[in-house]
C-alpha cells in the first residue's frame, strides 16, 4: 500500500520502534484530539498511514470518533489507520480483568486509564461514524472465536498481534486489529 515518499505516523509510539521509517510520536507531541498539534506538523491530506497500537481505548467512544475524524482530515484518499485495541470478546477472564475500564492493568501499563473496551462491532462503528471503510484483521467474534486475516507487515507492524506477540504461542493475548481506510473519493 505504501510508497517511499509518503508520510507514515505512529501515534502513542511508546519506547519500541517496530516500524522503521515511520514518524514516532507520543501524546505530548501529537495529541489525537488537538488539531493544532496535527496542523503544526502535517498538511491536511498529506499522511498515508497512521498506526495506533493500544491507544484508542484511552479515549471515550465520543473522543474516539473525534480523533478518527481528525485523522481522516490529515490522511490522503486511500490512506488508513491501523488500530489495535484490547478485545472485549476474547474469552479469558484474566485478560478481561486486566483490560477492563478502571481495571488493574498489566504492571507496565495502567488499564485504569482505559475509558472503553471495544469489540469488533463497536470499533468498526466508531470508525464508520468518522467516514472510514473498515477491514478487520484480527478479532474475536461474539462467541469468543478468534479470527485472523493475513495482513502486510509493511503496512504497519502491530506487536501485540498473532504473528508478533510471543505470548500468543500460549494463546493468552490477542488484540482487536482493524484497518480504517479513507475512501478514494
Amino acid at each position: 500500500m505504501l510508497k517511499d515518499k509518503e508520510i507514515f505516523v505512529v501515534v502513542g509510539a511508546g519506547e519500541f520502534n517496530n516500524n522503521p521509517g515511520w514518524i514516532h510520536k507520543q501524546e505530548e507531541e501529537l495529541n489525537l484530539l488537538k488539531r493544532e498539534d496535527w496542523a503544526q506538523q502535517f498538511q491536511p491530506g498529506s499522511v498515508a498511514a497512521i498506526l495506533a497500537e493500544h491507544v484508542w481505548e484511552h479515549l471515550t467512544y465520543e473522543e474516539g470518533v473525534r480523533a478518527a475524524r481528525l485523522c481522516y482530515e490529515f490522511l490522503i484518499p486511500g490512506g488508513y489507520i491501523r488500530c489495535a485495541v484490547p478485545d472485549a470478546f476474547f474469552r479469558n477472564p484474566e485478560y478481561q480483568q486486566i483490560i477492563q475500564v478502571g481495571g488493574p492493568g498489566p504492571k507496565d501499563h495502567p488499564a485504569a486509564s482505559h475509558k472503553v473496551v471495544y469489540n469488533y462491532h463497536t470499533i468498526t462503528q466508531m470508525f464508520r461514524e468518522a467516514g472510514f471503510e473498515t477491514k478487520l484483521l484480527e478479532y474475536c467474534d461474539d462467541r469468543g472465536q478468534f479470527h485472523h486475516h493475513s495482513w502486510n507487515v509493511e503496512d504497519g507492524v502491530i506487536y501485540r498481534s498473532r504473528p508478533f506477540d510471543p505470548r500468543n504461542k500460549e494463546g493468552i493475548f490477542v488484540s482487536l486489529i482493524v484497518d480504517a481506510i479513507k475512501p478514494l473519493s
